[in-house]
């Protein structure tokens, strides 16, 4: 059994190093923000652009991640993936502008978008369903050392050194998740694969990076207010004419039928609104911390950390928790629970201890992990075998675009506070209405998981 279990443990693992250079680099990005803005002489806010153009890449090339592995083989895709994804990573670290590091950050997606839900599909298509969940987090324990490692990582050389020096940390973990793919990945890959949607293809990708293009850089953030509402209106443009072209075509690149499975519709719309709220949290609290309360990089990330602490330890009790009160009660009272957690942050102050700090994000560290992983579960319960492909196309398209949604709703109720106000500097009261508005946002995703049947992923729970 040991010997089973720890087999079984290859996998997840090997796709866990890419999962942690991904997350350990967003979180030391996020921590290193104000120095970031500072050395590229732009607004704070701004770098928002730098967020949802990563989120933008992955939301576009997702959809061709699956159709990739099973034309090419998954293990081929997962190591050329890695390659592009450093190869980002030195395109970052070697940025002058806004726009470069832009730019940089687009071709690191591009890399994220094939590493890792080829990963995730690989670990899908080879788990049985009852050891789903159990696979899952063997998958996301190792992953979170990143959201750990990564916040006093990134303050200590943002403080202490440069923050180029936090791109280039992805070499050696990145040489080490490609030899780790060569020898224990499954080159698995589908024998019929069907035509490539490329009109979809460009149809979805053109319109999702027009239409966050637009809402991204809306504050005269690299365009002008005139362009980003005509590029936010040509991309949602494009994104209905992609719905006319779904009825008609033979193999659509996103297969909009899953949606009428309840569980799948559940865990990609509920997951969505979800994300949007907590999707602005790991943008908006470092510059809260820094540019609202005075902390140093060095000592914010020390504190948020403390929330992929949470995180990890509530993988160890999750596939219990959801034994004994099922994926519906938990994702409606976790939401609740959830939101609460990230409006706390609103109560922060210069003067308030440590402590409490921390235990607000460990607490919060905690619910997210359980949501994300039921999330993630009850996505793919009902889900055929030959619908995986699809399936984790179109959940990773949702969840990376929620995230940009929630930088994005997030930065407009901080400028928006400021306006108000009358002020030009960002002060801690900006950012408590932002993560107010956020975490009932959040609160409320919990209402599209009243019509789920209460024994929906029994199965999962094992």
């Amino acid at each position: 059994m040991q010997l089973k279990l720890a087999a079984g443990m290859v996998t997840p693992l090997i796709v866990a190093t890419a999962l942690f250079m991904e997350n350990m680099d967003a979180t030391v990005i996020a921590t290193s923000l104000p120095a970031i803005a500072h050395d590229l002489h732009v607004d704070p806010i701004g770098l928002k652009l730098a967020l949802t153009s990563y989120l933008v890449s992955l939301a576009v090339f997702i959809p061709i991640s699956g159709w990739m592995a099973d034309r090419f083989g998954a293990r081929r895709i997962f190591r050329s993936a890695i390659v592009v994804f450093v190869l980002g990573s030195l395109l970052c670290a070697a940025s002058a502008s806004l726009s470069s590091f832009v730019l940089a950050r687009f071709v690191q997606g591009m890399g994220g978008a094939m590493m890792v839900p080829v990963g995730r599909l690989v670990i899908l298509r080879t788990t049985d369903k009852a050891d789903l969940v159990r696979a899952l987090s063997y998958l996301t324990v190792p992953a979170l050392l990143g959201p750990v490692i990564g916040p006093p990582l990134g303050g200590f050389i943002s403080t202490y050194f440069h923050w180029r020096w936090i791109f280039l940390i992805n070499i050696p973990i990145g040489v080490l998740g490609w030899w780790l793919a060569r020898r224990h990945i499954e080159d698995l890959r589908d024998e019929a694969v069907p035509p490539l949607d490329w009109a979809g293809f460009a149809l979805t990708g053109v319109g999702l990076s027009l239409l966050m293009l637009g809402l991204a850089s809306e504050g005269k953030h690299l365009v002008s207010t005139g362009w980003s509402l005509a590029l936010g209106g040509m991309g949602m443009a494009l994104l209905l004419l992609y719905l006319a072209h779904y009825r008609k075509a033979a193999h659509p690149l996103l297969d909009l039928s899953l949606l009428r499975l309840p569980t799948f519709h559940a865990g990609v719309v509920g997951g969505f609104m979800f994300r949007v709220g907590i999707g602005a949290t790991p943008f908006l609290l470092p510059l809260m911390l820094q540019l609202g309360l005075g902390f140093s990089p060095f000592v914010s990330g020390l504190l948020t950390c403390a929330t992929a602490v949470g995180a990890i330890f509530m993988k160890t009790i999750v596939a219990r928790i959801l034994r004994r009160f099922g994926f519906r009660r938990v994702l409606i009272v976790n939401s609740v629970l959830a939101g609460l957690s990230i409006a706390a942050y609103a109560l922060f102050y210069e003067a308030l201890s440590y402590v409490w700090m921390l235990a607000v994000f460990i607490f919060g560290g905690c619910l997210r992990s359980l949501q994300f992983t039921s999330l993630n579960a009850i996505s793919f319960a009902d889900v055929t075998p030959a619908s995986m492909s699809h399936a984790t196309s179109l959940s990773g398209v949702a969840q990376q675009l929620a995230a940009g949604f929630g930088v994005t709703v997030g930065a407009f109720v901080v400028q928006g506070m400021a306006t108000l106000r009358g002020h030009e500097q960002l002060g801690v009261g900006d950012f408590a209405w932002a993560f107010v508005v956020m975490g009932v946002l959040t609160m409320l995703s919990g209402l599209m998981f009243v019509r789920l049947d209460r024994r929906s992923g029994e199965a999962l729970a094992g």
